[in-house]
Protein backbone atom coordinates (compact mmCIF):
# COMPACT_ATOMS: atom_id res chain seq x y z
CA UNK A 1 0.00 0.00 0.00
CA UNK A 2 1.37 3.58 -0.57
CA UNK A 3 1.10 6.21 1.55
CA UNK A 4 1.30 9.91 0.49
CA UNK A 5 3.29 12.16 2.48
CA UNK A 6 1.73 16.08 2.65
CA UNK A 7 4.24 18.45 3.92
CA UNK A 8 4.42 22.32 3.28
CA UNK A 9 0.70 22.48 2.83
CA UNK A 10 -1.63 25.54 4.07
CA UNK A 11 -4.65 23.62 6.61
CA UNK A 12 -7.33 23.79 3.41
CA UNK A 13 -4.71 22.36 0.83
CA UNK A 14 -4.02 19.84 3.77
CA UNK A 15 -7.66 18.81 4.00
CA UNK A 16 -8.61 18.61 0.11
CA UNK A 17 -5.12 16.39 -0.33
CA UNK A 18 -5.44 14.02 2.37
CA UNK A 19 -9.64 13.85 2.18
CA UNK A 20 -9.09 12.57 -1.67
CA UNK A 21 -6.58 10.03 -0.70
CA UNK A 22 -6.77 6.83 0.58
CA UNK A 23 -3.63 6.61 2.76
CA UNK A 24 -1.53 9.91 3.74
CA UNK A 25 0.92 11.02 6.01
CA UNK A 26 0.60 14.26 7.57
CA UNK A 27 3.91 16.15 8.52
CA UNK A 28 2.64 18.19 11.12
CA UNK A 29 6.44 19.91 11.35
CA UNK A 30 6.11 21.47 8.19
CA UNK A 31 3.15 22.93 8.59
CA UNK A 32 1.59 26.31 10.79
CA UNK A 33 -2.09 24.48 12.07
CA UNK A 34 -3.93 25.31 15.12
CA UNK A 35 -5.06 22.60 17.21
CA UNK A 36 -8.74 23.08 16.07
CA UNK A 37 -7.20 22.51 11.94
CA UNK A 38 -5.19 19.64 13.25
CA UNK A 39 -8.39 18.37 14.58
CA UNK A 40 -10.59 18.49 11.37
CA UNK A 41 -7.91 17.14 9.22
CA UNK A 42 -7.92 13.65 11.60
CA UNK A 43 -11.84 13.74 12.01
CA UNK A 44 -13.41 11.46 9.29
CA UNK A 45 -10.10 9.74 7.62
CA UNK A 46 -9.38 6.26 8.75
CA UNK A 47 -6.00 5.96 7.46
CA UNK A 48 -4.04 9.09 8.26
CA UNK A 49 -0.57 8.75 9.70
CA UNK A 50 0.38 11.66 12.49
CA UNK A 51 3.93 12.36 12.00
CA UNK A 52 5.82 15.69 13.72
CA UNK A 53 9.65 15.41 13.54
CA UNK A 54 11.78 17.42 15.95
CA UNK A 55 13.70 20.43 15.08
CA UNK A 56 10.98 23.05 14.16
CA UNK A 57 9.23 21.94 17.43
CA UNK A 58 9.51 21.28 21.04
CA UNK A 59 8.52 18.44 22.87
CA UNK A 60 6.01 19.89 24.37
CA UNK A 61 4.53 21.48 21.40
CA UNK A 62 5.14 18.31 19.75
CA UNK A 63 3.05 15.92 21.95
CA UNK A 64 0.53 18.57 21.69
CA UNK A 65 0.09 18.41 17.83
CA UNK A 66 0.33 14.53 18.07
CA UNK A 67 -1.91 13.88 20.93
CA UNK A 68 -4.56 16.27 19.33
CA UNK A 69 -4.07 14.26 16.14
CA UNK A 70 -4.77 10.92 18.24
CA UNK A 71 -8.05 11.81 20.06
CA UNK A 72 -9.55 13.22 16.56
CA UNK A 73 -8.80 9.71 15.03
CA UNK A 74 -5.51 9.51 13.90
CA UNK A 75 -4.86 5.73 12.32
CA UNK A 76 -1.34 6.01 13.62
CA UNK A 77 1.57 8.12 15.30
CA UNK A 78 4.81 7.88 14.30
CA UNK A 79 7.68 8.26 17.15
CA UNK A 80 10.86 8.56 16.39
CA UNK A 81 13.40 6.21 18.39
CA UNK A 82 15.74 8.28 20.18
CA UNK A 83 12.87 10.29 21.55
CA UNK A 84 12.66 11.17 25.22
CA UNK A 85 11.61 8.57 27.34
CA UNK A 86 8.88 10.32 29.02
CA UNK A 87 7.88 11.85 25.48
CA UNK A 88 7.16 8.81 23.88
CA UNK A 89 5.69 6.76 26.92
CA UNK A 90 2.92 9.53 26.84
CA UNK A 91 2.34 9.27 23.20
CA UNK A 92 2.19 5.37 23.18
CA UNK A 93 -0.12 5.09 26.31
CA UNK A 94 -2.62 7.82 24.23
CA UNK A 95 -2.37 5.84 21.63
CA UNK A 96 -3.08 2.70 22.26
CA UNK A 97 -5.99 3.96 24.40
CA UNK A 98 -7.57 5.30 21.42
CA UNK A 99 -6.86 2.13 19.16
CA UNK A 100 -4.25 4.31 17.07
CA UNK A 101 -1.27 2.26 15.88
CA UNK A 102 1.89 3.54 17.24
CA UNK A 103 4.86 3.04 14.28
CA UNK A 104 8.46 3.55 16.27
CA UNK A 105 11.03 5.24 13.26
CA UNK A 106 14.58 5.26 13.13
CA UNK A 107 16.34 6.54 10.67
CA UNK A 108 20.09 6.84 9.68
CA UNK A 109 20.99 9.55 6.74
CA UNK A 110 24.85 8.04 6.65
CA UNK A 111 24.53 4.52 6.04
CA UNK A 112 22.87 1.13 6.59
CA UNK A 113 24.26 -0.82 9.29
CA UNK A 114 25.15 -4.57 9.50
CA UNK A 115 21.92 -7.04 9.38
CA UNK A 116 22.59 -7.78 13.08
CA UNK A 117 22.67 -4.26 14.05
CA UNK A 118 19.42 -3.55 12.15
CA UNK A 119 17.70 -6.46 13.91
CA UNK A 120 18.59 -4.77 17.44
CA UNK A 121 17.15 -1.53 16.29
CA UNK A 122 13.91 -3.44 15.20
CA UNK A 123 13.65 -5.39 18.40
CA UNK A 124 13.99 -2.08 20.23
CA UNK A 125 11.30 -0.73 18.87
CA UNK A 126 8.88 -3.69 19.29
CA UNK A 127 10.20 -2.92 22.99
CA UNK A 128 9.12 0.19 23.13
CA UNK A 129 5.90 -0.15 22.08
CA UNK A 130 5.63 -0.02 18.48
CA UNK A 131 3.18 -1.83 16.49
CA UNK A 132 5.29 -1.14 13.83
CA UNK A 133 8.92 -0.37 12.98
CA UNK A 134 9.84 1.76 10.38
CA UNK A 135 13.69 1.23 9.56
CA UNK A 136 14.48 4.09 6.99
CA UNK A 137 18.35 4.09 6.28
CA UNK A 138 20.69 5.47 3.60
CA UNK A 139 21.53 2.97 0.48
CA UNK A 140 24.80 3.40 -1.25
CA UNK A 141 25.00 -0.32 -2.30
CA UNK A 142 23.39 -2.96 -3.59
CA UNK A 143 24.56 -4.86 -0.03
CA UNK A 144 22.71 -2.31 1.97
CA UNK A 145 19.35 -2.74 -0.23
CA UNK A 146 19.97 -6.62 0.53
CA UNK A 147 20.45 -6.06 4.28
CA UNK A 148 17.10 -4.24 4.46
CA UNK A 149 15.31 -6.49 2.40
CA UNK A 150 16.56 -9.42 4.61
CA UNK A 151 14.18 -7.29 7.58
CA UNK A 152 11.24 -8.63 6.01
CA UNK A 153 11.96 -12.40 6.78
CA UNK A 154 9.90 -11.93 9.77
CA UNK A 155 6.39 -12.16 11.69
CA UNK A 156 6.57 -8.44 12.88
CA UNK A 157 5.14 -5.42 11.42
CA UNK A 158 8.00 -3.41 9.70
CA UNK A 159 8.06 -0.81 7.11
CA UNK A 160 11.40 -0.94 5.18
CA UNK A 161 12.58 2.14 3.16
CA UNK A 162 16.12 2.65 1.44
CA UNK A 163 17.28 6.37 1.29
CA UNK A 164 18.92 7.99 -1.63
CA UNK A 165 18.16 7.16 -5.15
CA UNK A 166 20.26 3.98 -4.96
CA UNK A 167 17.37 2.68 -2.31
CA UNK A 168 14.83 3.59 -4.60
CA UNK A 169 14.13 -0.25 -5.43
CA UNK A 170 12.97 -0.94 -1.60
CA UNK A 171 9.85 1.70 -2.11
CA UNK A 172 8.35 0.17 -4.60
CA UNK A 173 9.66 -3.74 -4.03
CA UNK A 174 9.42 -3.73 -0.01
CA UNK A 175 6.13 -3.76 0.12
CA UNK A 176 5.88 -6.96 -2.10
CA UNK A 177 8.02 -8.52 0.22
CA UNK A 178 5.64 -7.87 3.35
CA UNK A 179 6.91 -4.12 3.98
CA UNK A 180 3.45 -3.02 5.12
CA UNK A 181 3.63 0.29 3.20
CA UNK A 182 5.63 2.64 1.26
CA UNK A 183 5.81 6.33 0.47
CA UNK A 184 4.96 8.65 -2.54
CA UNK A 185 4.39 12.48 -2.73
CA UNK A 186 1.48 13.63 -5.22
CA UNK A 187 3.70 15.54 -7.39
CA UNK A 188 7.34 16.03 -7.91
CA UNK A 189 9.11 18.96 -5.78
CA UNK A 190 7.39 18.19 -2.93
CA UNK A 191 9.32 15.30 -2.07
CA UNK A 192 9.74 14.98 2.17
CA UNK A 193 13.13 12.33 1.81
CA UNK A 194 15.35 11.63 -0.77
CA UNK A 195 14.65 9.45 -3.41
CA UNK A 196 10.90 9.52 -2.98
CA UNK A 197 9.07 8.88 -6.19
CA UNK A 198 5.40 10.54 -7.07
CA UNK A 199 2.57 8.21 -6.78
CA UNK A 200 1.75 7.74 -10.54
CA UNK A 201 5.43 6.47 -10.93
CA UNK A 202 5.03 4.05 -7.82
CA UNK A 203 1.60 2.58 -9.17
CA UNK A 204 3.37 2.33 -12.49
CA UNK A 205 6.48 0.51 -11.85
CA UNK A 206 4.21 -1.60 -9.35
CA UNK A 207 1.87 -2.63 -11.84
CA UNK A 208 5.09 -3.75 -14.32
CA UNK A 209 6.89 -5.64 -11.45
CA UNK A 210 3.49 -7.23 -10.92
CA UNK A 211 3.05 -8.29 -14.24
CA UNK A 212 0.55 -6.04 -14.91
CA UNK A 213 1.93 -3.46 -17.82
CA UNK A 214 -0.17 -1.22 -19.24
Amino acid sequence: MICVSIANKTFEECKEISHSMEFAEIRLDTMQLTPEEIKKLFLGHKKLIATCRPGKHNDEQRLMMLSTAIDAGAAFVDIELESEDDYRKMLVKKAHEKECEVIISYHDYDGTLPKEELEEIVSGCFRLGADVAKIACKVKTEKDNARLFGLLDSDRKLVVIGIGEHGKITRIVAPMLGSQFTFAVLKKGEETADGQMTIEEMEKLSRILGGHND
